[in-house]
């Protein structure tokens, strides 16, 4: 068994047991693999042990992994979730499935525009800034209703949920509080009549965390692939 194989199914038992402690139904959470840095035969390993969905932050890497894989593993769902620039918008709506981090209009206007009409809706995620980190992208809290009314009406979008990637805190409770925040705010967007049914949230660190709040898809690299070496 290759140590992706077991690392995969140490995660799983990790998903379930937050679950079962935040009395939640281990189903309602879906496994994101966040490939990125690791080669299309790390992708294989995983796929060959049951994986399908994978996350990708940079493009090129990611665009030469889908053309590696294309038929080594069929049925493969590929996710952005990386900060997008209005010159990539392209290639990311013809070859991804979802994109997690759309934090502005004109980025949904163009991934809109350019998603082929062969393939089913573009499934999105809006990024929220829940920390208010000047470094981190994502909208702020304020100005996102008027952002996910406008992304809604967009053709060849589906709009899912939202995404965020809170400031590290170093225990459970203060993990929390972001997290219950981007909770509320997808709540709030609910009551007003959008149908959302995604909250990306919760990596290697905060897992637990994110479950207790509600998380539908944790995104969860270094303890599937192990860690990364930016160097290369």
């Amino acid at each position: 068994m290759s140590h992706i194989t077991e690392n995969l199914q140490a995660v799983h038992a990790a998903i379930v047991a937050a679950a079962r402690n935040a009395g939640r139904n281990p189903s309602d959470i879906a496994l994101l693999a966040v490939s990125k840095t690791f080669g299309p035969d790390a992708v294989l390993e995983a796929f060959n042990a049951g994986q399908r969905a994978f996350g990708e932050n940079y493009l090129q890497e990611a665009l030469d992994k889908i053309a590696a894989l294309q038929d080594k593993a069929p049925g493969l769902e590929w996710h952005f979730i990386g900060p997008i620039q209005s010159n990539k918008t392209r290639p990311i709506a013809e070859h991804f499935d979802w994109v997690h981090s759309v934090d502005r209009l004109k980025i949904a206007q163009r991934l809109s525009e350019q998603r082929p009409q062969h393939l089913p809706p573009l499934q999105i995620c809006l990024q929220v800034n829940i920390s208010g980190e000047a470094s981190k992208s994502g909208i702020a809290p304020e100005e996102l209703p008027a952002l996910a009314r406008a992304v809604s009406a967009l053709p060849r979008l589906a709009l899912r949920g939202l995404m965020a990637i809170p400031e590290p805190a170093g225990d459970e409770a203060a993990q929390r509080a972001p997290l219950r925040a981007l909770r509320q705010l997808a709540g709030q967007l609910r009551a007003d009549g959008l149908r959302l049914d995604t909250l990306s949230m919760g990596m290697s660190a905060d897992l637990a965390a994110a479950i207790a709040e509600g998380s539908t898809m944790v995104r969860i690299g270094t303890a599937i692939f192990g860690k990364r070496d930016y160097a290369n």
